[in-house]
């Protein structure tokens, strides 16, 4: 069986790891779905997709996780029609798991079964929380993997969200 996991991403987290740690222990393969993909140097979208697209296979690679493709899913900002554009990109999946009732209300609609995804920590692996910390100068790295903190100071991240930050 194969698993679609749609996230943005913003950025890759230990959450998301997990998530993905566990369903790939649980199906055949994980179709990672990079949500919002053509958004990039916004506060709530810091990363480019292909910027995200690397934090995520290099932390699988780390992991040692190859059951997986990544796909990106531009937004197309009409939820009626989200999932069948989804279907277009991505269109060989047997479960949908997510975290947000509206995108499990949108595939179920569509006669998709949805399952929710455990929780790991949410009070700290959120990207909202990690930008915020990362934007107010604080301690963050220890809420992604290693490559995550890596890429995103080689790609000078950390000024990039502050700077976002200030507008």
């Amino acid at each position: 069986m194969k698993a679609l996991f749609i996230g943005r991403f913003q950025p890759f987290h230990m959450g998301h790891l997990k998530v993905i740690e566990k369903i790939s222990k649980d199906f055949d393969e994980v179709i990672i779905g990079i949500g919002s993909s053509q958004y990039l140097g916004t506060v709530d979208n810091p990363f480019s997709g292909e910027e995200r697209k690397r934090m995520i296979e290099e932390s699988l690679r780390e992991s040692y996780i190859k059951n997986y493709k990544i796909f990106m899913i531009p937004d197309i900002h009409n939820p009626p029609k989200w999932v069948n554009h989804v279907v277009s990109i991505v269109s060989d999946f047997d479960i949908v798991i997510a975290n947000n009732s509206f995108t499990q209300e949108l595939f179920r609609k569509k006669g998709f079964k949805t399952v929710n995804t455990e929780l790991f920590d949410k009070a700290n692996f959120s990207g909202k929380k990690i930008r915020k910390l990362i934007a107010d100068g604080r301690k963050w790295e220890k809420f992604v993997p290693k490559s995550v903190s890596k890429i995103i100071h080689e790609i000078n991240g950390v000024k990039r969200i502050k700077d976002l930050a200030k507008e």
